[in-house]
């Protein structure tokens, strides 16, 4: 065992006898294990191909009920914009522009938001299915997929709406500091609820609502975060680029907002599932296999069963048979 090897063994043993470290590694390790970073890219695009249309379907309805700057109305479609910091007054732009063109823009934008949005749901349901590790056979057919997909479309519109009622109220005679306070505070309250029924919506039935809690939480701020920080690194990115490249600047930067909403998420999934079924302590230097570490790979095997006859297992060998086993490297 050479020194760097003897180095990482030592950080390894370390970081598992500290339990909230070891919670932290366990949620880095099975985001790592259920390829995360593939999952969040798939929600980024399906996300990215059905904003537009989503937020142009939203403008039209709004637009048969008109109002002036500061009625309802406006505040429902502001609120929907600023769910995107510094990109949203851009995307504002582009939505309104696209809208008064032609019916047949419109309509291109119905049938969009329709097949889009079913895409990046439907996508999400996949995404819960793979970070719970649900076996193939176990997990909801199409049909049942495509009435969640409709069902989060309503809580989606439903939440806006509400954010936009519970921002109103808070602000109403207040200005300054105060109002910031109470339009974040009321922001992460909607936010919470938000999560809490997106996760269940989302999420195989066989997996308890207990269970859903505190990830729903930590997504919740998370989101919030990234609505009133998040954007600092939006405009940071966008900063030397949007003079140059005009449209494409708004494109990176909502690319960039939506992967890193994408990431919190899952991240905030993955706690879910590392907490319901206590897997930590992981190890980082194997082996040897921790406890958990044969958990999350059997249950990783597992999801392959697509069919009730078919029938799987997974095992592990001893570890001095699978020395034994390995040629000599001298």
């Amino acid at each position: 065992m050479n020194v760097a090897e003897r180095l990482a063994r030592k950080a390894d043993t370390a970081q598992q006898g500290v339990p909230p470290i070891a919670f932290a590694v366990g949620v880095f390790k099975k985001f790592g294990d259920d390829r995360g970073g593939s999952l969040a890219a798939l929600l980024t695009f399906y996300g990215f191909l059905s904003l537009f249309p989503l937020l142009l379907l939203l403008v039209t309805i709004l637009g048969f009920f008109g109002g002036a700057e500061h009625s309802f109305v406006r505040r429902v479609e502001n609120s929907a914009f600023s769910q995107f910091p510094v990109v949203g007054t851009k995307l504002s732009t582009n939505i309104h522009g696209l809208q008064g063109r032609s019916v047949f823009g419109l309509v291109v934008g119905i049938l969009f938001v329709l097949w889009g949005s079913q895409g990046a749901l439907q996508t999400a349901q996949y995404a819960q299915a793979e970070i719970w590790n649900i076996p193939g056979v176990n997990r909801p057919n199409f049909w049942a997929r495509l009435g969640r997909t409709g069902l989060m479309m309503l809580v989606l519109g439903l939440f806006l709406i509400a954010s936009t009622l519970l921002a109103g109220l808070v602000t109403i005679g207040h200005h300054g500091g105060w109002a910031v306070v109470g339009a974040v505070v009321s922001s992460l309250v909607v936010n919470i609820g938000l999560f809490v029924v997106a996760f269940r919506l989302l999420t195989p039935k066989q997996i308890p609502w207990r269970d859903m809690v505190p990830g729903a939480i930590v997504g919740a701020v998370g989101w919030t975060l990234l609505q009133y920080l998040g954007g600092i690194l939006v405009e940071h990115s966008l900063r030397n680029t949007s003079r140059e490249y005009g449209t494409f600047a708004l494109v990176l930067g909502l690319i960039s907002f939506l992967y890193l909403a994408a990431q919190v998420t899952l991240y905030a999934s993955e706690l879910n599932v590392v907490r319901a079924r206590h897997l930590w302590p992981r190890g980082m230097v194997q082996p040897p296999l921790t406890a958990a570490d044969k958990e999350v790979l059997s249950s990783i095997a597992l999801e392959g069963k697509r069919r009730p006859e078919q029938y799987l297992s997974a095992g592990f060998q001893a570890e001095e048979k699978i020395e034994e086993e390995q040629p000599d490297a001298s």
